[in-house]
């Protein structure tokens, strides 16, 4: 039987064999596909990847604080959760109320100038526990917009209301689970034309731009597609954390798992993460653990980080590999 990891090893190799060399926002450059599909089966085990070790811990409090509706990183800092740190330190870096050393464009140059990189993270460092300490700095650049948490939870219309995709996704599953329209939208016309520029409502446009579910046999299946995809450092927690939103919705449903299905525009591997790829392509997978959840907690909503537990995960080292920003 196949490991349903070489779905995410085969992706890595199409892109290898197959990538065509592209420019990108960042200036880092791509080796970018379009158009393609993966499907895991959730009933084989929880698709946390096993050829590198991927962070359980920081998957998990990315998706509770998406399902909160917050949209600050204190809440993440506080679970020493940094996945967001750069969108928000960019905004304060490039406010009028820094006062420190140039970090225009830190997100390259922290690669290639050893003397910047300890600039860079002395002041990433400061700025960190500043939101954590500092409830008004915290208020003005821990903030960062209109991105997942406000567009699943707080939805607002033209007249002003808001709308609770992800309750009202919950109750159709529920009461009316053969609707074709169980559908979360994050992409928001008027949020992502000037997102990231100086004043806009979000710091990115969302990658993830909706998900659907699906019930049939007492199973709760989700299909997510996503517009853009970094193959290597994204795309695992990707997979791990709609996953862990499927099963954390079937729990309160009463329904068992189905199956996680990955539907991608733009797939891409950084051309400075192509030695790590070509390593994690060396590796052979391991068996998958299993994840376990609080049964007495029975809302999606009332799940804290200490409910969810994974159990038998033995991967391979951690890869590391630079973001870009």
């Amino acid at each position: 039987m196949t490991h349903p990891e070489i779905a995410y090893l085969n992706l890595l190799q199409h892109i290898v064999d197959n990538g065509i060399k592209k420019e990108d926002r960042t200036g880092t450059g791509t080796y970018s596909i379009f158009g393609y599909q993966m499907r895991f089966d959730l009933t084989k085990g929880f698709p946390l990847l096993t050829t590198k070790r991927v962070p359980f811990k920081l998957v998990a409090s990315e998706l509770l604080w998406f399902i909160k509706g917050d949209t600050n990183i204190r809440y993440l800092l506080q679970h020493n959760n940094h996945i967001w740190d750069e969108w928000a330190f960019k905004r304060w870096v490039e406010s009028a109320d820094y006062h420190g050393p140039d970090m225009t464009d830190f997100g390259r140059r922290c690669l290639v100038d050893e003397a910047f990189n300890r600039q860079y993270q002395e002041q990433l460092a400061f700025f960190c526990e500043q939101i954590r300490t500092d409830d008004v700095f915290a208020r003005q650049y821990g903030e960062l917009g209109n991105v997942y948490g406000k567009q699943w939870r707080n939805w607002t219309t033209s007249t002003g209301d808001t709308i609770d995709q992800l309750q009202d996704v919950i109750e159709q599953i529920k009461h009316n689970p053969d609707s074709r329209r169980i559908i979360v939208n994050a992409w928001n016309p008027e949020d992502v034309i000037h997102a990231g520029a100086k004043g806009s409502k979000a710091v990115l446009p969302p990658c993830h731009v909706m998900f659907q579910f699906y019930v049939a046999d007492g199973r709760l299946s989700c299909q997510l597609m996503q517009r853009s995809l970094d193959a290597f450092l994204g795309c695992p927690f990707n997979i791990a954390s709609y996953a862990l939103l499927t099963y954390l919705i079937a729990h309160e449903c009463g329904l068992e798992v189905g199956e996680f299905i990955h539907s991608i525009g733009d797939a891409h591997i950084y051309s400075n993460h192509v030695e790590q790829v070509q390593q994690q392509l060396s590796r052979q997978p391991k068996e998958l653990p299993t994840l376990k959840i609080n049964p007495n907690k029975t809302s999606i909503f009332d799940i804290e980080l200490e409910d969810l537990t994974i159990e038998g995960y033995d991967p391979h080292p951690t890869i590391k590999a630079p973001i870009a920003v």
